[in-house]
């Protein structure tokens, strides 16, 4: 299964862990998903500062394309570029993937970042809701993840890494209804991780597979969650010193640097003041 890393702390340093050498990713391109605001949008930005060429994609684009400029001003070595993609809908992430072959040959990093919960209870949530659920946090993550091994096999490419940013719901159920149907969906990415290092493993390839789990991250995630009650994210909040974004951007630069023949299964990274 690989190594398994839990970290709890308000921040994290790749260094705690380990020295950071990104020198074999300068140049090669990561698909970020979900990388217009909170999470992803930091582990683009740090990718970038890295030197890579960075696909990011989302439905709002235009937040992308001022992290973008926002790069460029920064002097960062890398490129990011911004894609227009409903990863709700497959015909789009296919359209997707077809552009990045032909633009920039194909993927070498892709991180699954995408994902939302929507308050929708297991005894009175809407079906659409549910669905919703596990079109972008399993169905979304399970198409941009064939599609990537499929673009590294066809290139030859066996250092690739493929990087699941899951949740800490996705290990341990929250007293919270409604997170439940929310976690059933990240508990599908602990179970899709672990078959994918199978798989890949069985493929006889050395792409890796990792998944990152959070806890309490202050992003906008809480304020869409209950978005008709926003006291309660600001409760959330406030409640403990929260991880920032860029924590799991940092996660994500360790597990990338890690040397070739090492796989680090799991990370999970909570704030110290959080109990589950």
């Amino acid at each position: 299964m690989g190594i398994a890393v839990k970290i709890t702390g308000s921040r994290f340093s790749v260094g705690v862990l380990g020295t950071c050498n990104m020198d074999r990713w300068k140049g090669r391109v990561a698909l970020v998903t979900g990388a217009s605001v909170g999470i992803g949008a930091a582990i683009a930005k740090s990718l970038v500062q890295h030197g890579m060429k960075v696909i990011g994609c989302a439905r709002n684009v235009e937040q992308i394309q001022k992290l973008a400029a926002e790069c460029v001003s920064g002097g960062f070595s890398g490129t990011l570029i911004p894609y227009k993609c409903d990863l709700s809908v497959e015909d789009d992430m296919i359209s997707m993937f077809s552009w990045i072959k032909v633009q920039h040959q194909g993927i070498d990093v892709c991180i699954n970042n995408a994902g939302l919960a929507l308050p929708e209870p297991l005894l009175s949530g809407k079906t659409s809701g549910w669905r919703t659920m596990m079109d972008v946090n399993v169905i979304a993550l399970s198409v941009c993840t064939r599609e990537a091994y499929q673009s590294m096999k066809e290139r030859k490419i066996d250092d690739g890494h493929i990087i699941n940013i899951n949740s800490i719901c996705g290990h341990r159920v929250v007293n919270h209804a409604d997170a439940h149907f929310y976690s059933a969906s990240k508990y599908a990415v602990t179970a899709l991780t672990e078959g994918l290092r199978q798989e890949l493993r069985e493929a006889k390839t050395h792409i890796r597979a990792t998944c990152i789990s959070p806890g309490l991250v202050e992003t906008e995630f809480a304020y869409r969650l209950f978005s008709e009650n926003p006291e309660i994210a600001v409760a959330t909040y406030t409640s403990v010193k929260c991880l920032q974004a860029v924590d799991i951007a940092n996660s994500v630069v360790y597990v990338l640097s890690a040397p070739p023949h090492v796989q680090i299964g799991d990370i999970e990274i909570t704030p110290v003041e959080q109990s589950m």
